[in-house]
């Protein structure tokens, strides 16, 4: 498990730049998760549904992104990988986003709780 420390309500305010690497990290832990997920969705829609690589990626992409399925599965395995995909997806699409507000969420809150 990763561990990230912030800083407590009674310490500084953390300087701007810091907390602009602070996001860019976030972000970038939060790329690293989409594109987890995208590789799971991709090696599952080509192993499974036994379409094209790019297909499968475009239907991962399609499912992750909350717009909906491209290709038709037609295998009952086809079919449950796309229905846990899509439940997997709700959930990493929701996950990626809390990472991403995370930093931006904290400093507001430390924001409200400092005190001169």
């Amino acid at each position: 498990m990763i561990k990230y420390k912030l800083e407590h309500k009674r310490h500084p305010l953390l300087p701007f730049r810091k907390f602009l690497l602070r996001v860019f990290s976030f972000f970038l832990f939060s790329l690293l998760l989409i594109a987890f997920s995208l590789g799971i969705g991709t090696f599952g829609y080509h192993y499974f549904g036994e379409i094209s690589w790019i297909d499968a990626f475009y239907n991962a992409s399609m499912i992750l992104t909350g717009i909906g399925p491209v290709n038709e599965m037609i295998t009952v395995k086809a079919k449950l990988f796309s229905s846990f995909y899509a439940l997997f997806s709700g959930i990493a699409f929701l996950s990626t986003v809390a990472v991403i507000f995370a930093p931006i969420a904290h400093r507001m809150l430390h924001m409200l709780h400092f005190q001169d």
